[in-house]
């Protein structure tokens, strides 16, 4: 019986493998030890430097918490994500590398590309609401001024349900998480897409819903916003200073929001590419030595946030400074008159 129990398990694990690794230890490194040094060493640096970072940011705004608005609250919820991603994520792909294989076997496998699911698609759901938030506040007025702190709140809910509901499907038997074809990361076994109709229908919802409409999203918003800034900069210029010092600071979230997502998808487009190829090209179309570059990319997507964070905060305080210094010249002038 127990023999029986162990080939169903075994048959069972196969079946969540891609076919180039059901005749081989789907855990064993398939790059050089050197080349697995190199990116040991590189994901320690990304992961000290993404936890710093966006550890940094949410103590900052601890301080301020009752101030917060509503956009910086899904700035701060962005932090969390990525230093959910370096903290959970990272040390297990680090210590894997070291060791020239996966050492943590299925169930480690399944929790980290939960985790690494999770917490990007919490990022970029987070990052589709900033957006929609700066379209409402930028070309719809009457809708932004009504958009509170708890409407926030209410939005970090759906968020969080929302990664939490697609990071989970794959548990329900309808896909799976698998080994990298490098075989020291574990990821969406993409690769269902290649055994059966409801692979690819996995695999199409997957794309649809956590990636090419909220992309879309996303594209849509900054277009509109970009539009509406071009026509309106001149209207905003007859106002009274209130006014301009409160659409300055709206520019500044919204150029934050905008590098904020150019990062996150340029660090992550290639890796969707190749996943894409993967799922619906011929197999072993990627080789594994390619395959390693896009994921390396896209796990140092959460490093590049605080530090978008920090260069726009100095340009916005010095030009701030220098308006001030400017007005107070004005100011002095009208009194020497």
């Amino acid at each position: 019986m127990s023999g029986m129990a162990s080939d169903h398990n075994t048959s069972s694990q196969e079946e969540y493998l891609p076919n180039y690794l059901q005749k081989e230890d789907p855990f064993a490194s398939k790059l050089s030890r050197e080349a697995d040094i190199i990116a040991g060493f590189y994901l320690t640096v990304i992961g000290i430097l993404s936890t710093l970072g966006n550890g940094y940011v949410i103590f900052m705004s601890s301080k301020r918490k009752k101030k917060l608005r509503p956009a910086e609250i899904m700035t701060v919820n962005l932090a969390v994500c990525d230093l959910g991603i370096s903290v959970v994520g990272k040390p297990f792909s680090i210590i894997s590398f070291f060791s020239h294989r996966w050492v943590f076997g299925w169930m480690g496998c399944r929790w980290y590309g939960w985790a690494g699911f999770f917490f990007g698609c919490g990022s970029l759901i987070t990052m589709t609401a900033v957006s929609l938030d700066r379209y409402l506040k930028i070309c719809h007025l009457s809708y932004g001024t009504w958009l509170k702190r708890h409407h926030a709140f209410i939005c970090l809910a759906i968020i969080w349900a929302y990664a939490t509901f697609w990071a989970t499907v794959p548990f329900a038997g309808v896909g799976s998480y698998a080994p990298e074809p490098f075989g020291t990361s574990c990821t969406l076994d993409w690769w269902l897409a290649q055994a059966s109709v409801a692979g690819q229908a996995f695999v199409l919802s997957i794309l649809f819903f956590c990636l090419l409409f909220p992309t879309a999203v996303i594209v849509f918003s900054y277009v509109k916003i970009i539009m509406k800034v071009k026509s309106s900069t001149k209207e905003v210029a007859h106002y009274d200073t209130r006014i301009q010092n409160s659409h300055i600071l709206e520019m500044k979230l919204t150029k934050v929001a905008m590098l904020i997502c150019a990062g996150f998808l340029i660090a992550w487009i290639p890796y969707a590419v190749v996943s894409v190829w993967s799922a619906f090209g011929q197999p072993d179309s990627v080789p594994i030595q390619f395959s390693v570059v896009p994921t390396l990319l896209a796990k140092s997507a959460a490093m590049y946030n605080p530090i978008i964070y920090q260069v726009i905060d100095c340009k916005f305080a010095c030009c701030r400074s220098g308006g001030l210094k400017a007005l107070q010249k004005k100011s002095s002038l009208k009194k020497s008159r």
